[in-house]
């Protein structure tokens, strides 16, 4: 996403507000755009912000702030690499006479827990500071030595008569350096699942589909398949169907499954089915409430049956984050059957819309087989993704399936109305003023609440790491800067308004590094746009992979780059689901459909074909020289990047692409299927297949 901007560190003068309660919070008071041209955000901006943040009186805010901090002898998750050899501890200076005992209880055994005691007079000093008329000291606090990685608990205890005082715990992260590392040069495929065409789904692409393309790609030498997002959405056209706006982030869309691999014999109403096989677009309300009927129907058997085991042992494994979108699922469909117009959690009566109300406790109780219907669902992906990429590995892939986790969540949908608290109320996501939308962009959805997490031991985080890239070799990050800052927006103002909030970065590649290791799974990080120099670096030395789209990849003169010039240490793709393809691009096809849908006037749409004629023009001389004529995807495939991504859509030759950003009804975002059927696939496989040889991508 483009829009990411460089702060200068400067601070306005002629604020009423503290400066030092800004950074306190991570704001930043001023910002370069894409053009060099600083821009100081609003006191208005900057006290909206803070309000959002839990800061409605600025009064003594910044006194009372530092007093939290430093009253918390650590904080509630302590994150550090493997080599690290000690934590920081703040103390009332009045006890810094006192004696200790650090305590750590290692992840995976209760009744492991090792101990360490110290004098504080013996710890060196790190800091001191007066907060509020109060002496404090910031003591280092020595580790042992090669801490485990995993999520351990630390305890800080007095030693003091007749028994120890706790006096802080957290959870203890250890954290390896870098994710996983990939091994050789590889190609791959990106395919929209939902987009699938063929002889026997329901309509829209399912995991059966993705296994019978796996078997096509994977002969021609591809070592994985790069998918949209597969969140959980609303599955309502044209607002609720995109896969980066998830009603929740942790769990699947229903509307992937083969519902006849779980229930053969059980066939699709015939009625109307060749016409969705056969139509241009997916219908999702349709497929849905076809694939719901006839699930309810497996799931009643299935209790009729007394259940399994292993569905016993996934609900328990998810607990309450399944349990919280189970519930919510069920909610949401009784709220709607009550009333045709309620469409939202925030129209639901009051009691509902807290999680943890007795109201709520009341309706899972009562209504205990729908909460278990929608789990049963969520099993059910989990096997035919886990069946997916076993079948991946066994066909010779090294990575398999390769995941999307989307930036955004639904403000509307199952992750904020379960985690309030980890959302920031009364703004939003978005991106300043650039080329792309001089107006800025206004993406709609909460920002994270950084201290929430922190205070969250940053659970949630991990697990929407874990759970996305569950049965996948590699997991993408869309928009990886949010891990440094985001531009928030404050209601009531534009995109020209905001400003960026930063977040704990350190501690969430650390744990994205740990997930890595753990699952083994490679991770890419989506930085597109003007990237700061911190944010290379800090990817670089955590082993994510940086992601390049041939498009982007340009001089300052506007020529293309050549192959070597691309990094080792990256994910290279001919497009993305919000770009042209490469017919789309050569034909303006891209530019066409904006001026169709409206988004630009027929000034704009002639100034822009004019720039494209002279772009092919750059493109078709880059790739020529390179030794590559006509072949876009042996140029890209023949670059060092770790990883190269070709389009279902480029193999195919198609020109339309999947989103047109800014349109919602003008024009079909994610329901355009593939033109080539999965039966069909294999000879345009081997222009894949001779790419990959010819450049020596294995």
């Amino acid at each position: 996403m483009p829009g990411e901007i460089q702060n200068t560190g400067s601070l306005p003068l002629d604020w009423d507000v503290d400066s030092d309660l800004l950074l306190a919070f991570g704001i930043e008071p001023e910002y370069n755009d894409i053009w060099g041209r600083a821009h100081a955000a609003s006191e208005a901006t900057a006290r909206a912000i803070l309000k959002s943040l839990g800061v409605a009186n600025l009064d003594g805010a910044i006194d009372h702030h530092s007093r939290e901090k430093w009253s918390r002898a650590i904080d509630p998750a302590v994150v550090v690499r493997e080599d690290a050899d000690s934590i920081a501890m703040r103390v009332p200076a009045a006890r810094a006479g006192s004696s200790m005992k650090l305590e750590i209880q290692w992840e995976g055994d209760a009744h492991e827990i090792e101990h360490h005691w110290f004098r504080l007079p013996e710890l060196s000093t790190l800091e001191t500071a007066q907060v509020a008329g109060e002496e404090f000291v910031l003591k280092r606090v020595p580790l042992p030595s090669a801490p485990r990685l995993g999520y351990h608990e630390i305890r800080l205890y007095w030693m003091q008569e007749p028994e120890l005082e706790c006096f802080a715990r957290a959870r203890f992260i250890v954290c390896p350096k870098q994710a996983l590392a990939p091994q050789g040069r590889m190609a791959g495929v990106a395919l929209s699942l939902y987009g699938l065409r063929s002889k026997r789904n329901w309509g829209i692409g399912d995991f059966t589909d993705l296994i019978s393309v796996i078997d096509v790609v994977a002969a021609a030498g591809a070592h994985f398949i790069a998918l949209n997002p597969l969140h959980a959405i609303p599955n309502r056209q044209p607002y609720n169907i995109s896969p980066y706006l998830p009603a929740c982030s942790l769990y699947r869309n229903f509307i992937y499954l083969d519902v006849e691999k779980i229930m053969p014999g059980r066939h699709a109403p015939g009625a109307g089915l060749e016409l969705l096989r056969e139509s241009e677009f997916v219908e999702y309300e349709t497929v849905a409430q076809w694939k719901l009927e006839a699930l309810r129907d497996l799931f009643n058997t299935f209790l009729n049956e007394g259940g399994s085991a292993e569905f016993d042992r996934y609900v328990e494994r998810e607990g309450q984050t399944l349990d919280d979108f189970a519930v919510y699922c069920a909610l949401e469909e009784e709220m709607h059957a009550r009333d045709s117009k309620v469409w939202i959690w925030r129209d639901w009566p009051p009691e509902y819309h807290d999680p943890r109300s007795a109201a709520v406790a009341q309706f899972a109780r009562e209504q205990g087989r729908q909460v278990s219907f929608f789990k049963f669902l969520q099993w059910h992906v989990d096997r035919q993704l886990a069946e997916a990429q076993a079948h991946a590995l066994a066909s010779g892939m090294r990575i398999g399936l390769y995941h999307d986790l989307a930036l955004a969540t639904d403000r509307f949908g199952a992750d904020v109305w379960a985690n309030r608290a980890l959302y920031a109320s009364g703004a939003r996501v978005g991106a300043p003023p650039d080329d792309f939308s001089p107006k800025g962009q206004d993406w709609a959805f909460p920002p994270p609440n950084r201290e929430a997490h922190l205070a969250n031991g940053y659970a949630w985080f991990a697990q929407s790491i874990r759970n996305n890239a569950r049965h996948g070799g590699a997991l993408r990050i869309d928009h990886v800067m949010r891990f440094f800052r985001l531009y928030w927006i404050p209601d009531g103002m534009d995109a020209t308004s905001g400003a960026y909030v930063r977040d704990f970065a350190d501690n969430l590649l650390g744990i994205l590094a740990l997930e890595s290791v753990r699952g083994n799974f490679l991770v890419i990080g989506e930085d597109l746009g003007t990237v700061t120099g911190e944010v290379r670096r800090s990817l670089g030395e955590s082993r994510v992979l940086s992601y390049r789209v041939l498009w982007f990849e340009r001089n300052d003169d506007g020529s293309f780059r050549e192959p070597g010039e691309y990094p080792a240490q990256a994910a290279v793709s001919t497009t993305t689901h919000d770009l042209p393809t490469l017919a789309g691009f050569a034909a303006g096809r891209d530019i066409e459909a904006r001026r169709e849908a409206g988004l630009i006037d027929q000034a704009a749409y002639g100034e822009r074909i004019a720039a494209r004629v002279q772009e092919k023009h750059k493109l078709d001389e880059a790739i020529e020289k390179a030794g590559f004529k006509d072949d876009p995807v042996g140029f890209l495939l023949s670059t060092p990047c770790a990883l190269a991504i070709v389009n279902q859509e480029d193999l195919t030759g198609e020109v339309e692409q999947q989103n047109l950003p800014g349109s919602t009804w003008q024009y079909p975002n994610w329901r355009r299927k593939m033109k080539v059927a999965v039966e069909d696939l294999a000879p345009l496989a081997e222009k894949l297949r001779d790419a990959i040889e010819r450049t020596e991508r294995r």
